[in-house]
């Protein structure tokens, strides 16, 4: 891998338009990264340590597309930085580590991060991992209503917001988005895999373990906000689906 300055004017490549930060320590890695991506024709935001990554990705908001993000990072490592990130923001996140095992990507995927790479790591891979997250970052799926009534339950995808009543309930992006996914059709039968590639991607790989720790999740907030968790019907050894609270018992079935 040749190491050049992180300085040195993009090449426009016809690349993607969109803004990269890649959050790592390692100065020579965090030059190459920086090098290789402007050459793709990506703008690029840089950040050496936890703390001034998380500081920079909530400055620059919607305008950052996708954030590699390494996990070793001084002071806030880079789990931290993604459990904050994800209390605001849904902005696709490739994590970086050195460690390749398995608990550590359960763990990185059930944060948040829509990816995972090991190093060493072939920078071509990293690059198209990036583009593929570009791509499904900036072509959403087919547009939800404004808003979907669900007994007593209100929908806002576009704010991104639920509703019992007056009572606002605080999602993680991956609960929101399997809530919404689920009530949109209501009786119909989702498969795990079909939930991952919905919420997940298609190109990540993601254990089918990690659909139902967010569907534990997503009850309990249900469940305290008076919805019964039953809402959401477990399928064995296929799935889930959404039965519309009025039209059934609450329970946690």
């Amino acid at each position: 891998m040749t190491i050049r300055p992180p300085d040195v004017r993009p090449v426009d490549s016809g690349a993607l338009a969109a803004t990269v930060l890649v959050v790592e320590d390692d100065q020579t890695l965090l030059s190459t990264l920086s090098y290789n991506l402007r050459r793709e024709g990506f703008r690029v935001l840089t950040a050496a340590d936890g703390e001034a990554g998380l500081a920079l990705a909530q400055r620059e908001g919607s305008k950052v597309d996708v954030i590699v993000l390494d996990i070793m990072l001084p002071g806030m490592n880079g789990f931290q930085v993604l459990r904050q990130l994800r209390t605001t923001s849904d902005v696709p996140v490739l994590l970086l580590s050195a460690r390749g095992e398995e608990q550590d990507k359960v763990d990185g995927l059930e944060l948040g991060a829509d990816d995972y790479v090991v190093k060493p790591f072939a920078l071509r891979e990293l690059l198209a991992r990036v583009r593929a997250a570009v791509r499904r970052w900036a072509v959403p799926a087919s547009r939800p209503p404004t808003v979907l009534h669900r007994g007593p339950l209100r929908i806002e995808p576009e704010r991104r917001r639920v509703l019992v009543g007056e009572q606002e309930l605080q999602l993680r992006p991956k609960e929101f988005g399997l809530l919404v996914t689920l009530a949109m059709e209501p009786g119909r039968i989702f498969g795990r895999q079909e939930l991952l590639d919905t919420i997940w991607g298609e190109e990540i790989i993601v254990d089918e373990r990690t659909v139902d720790v967010h569907i534990s999740w997503l009850r309990g907030k249900l469940a305290d906000a008076g919805v019964g968790g039953g809402v959401i019907r477990t399928i064995y050894g296929v799935g889930y689906r959404f039965v519309v609270p009025a039209e059934q018992p609450m329970d946690h079935g």
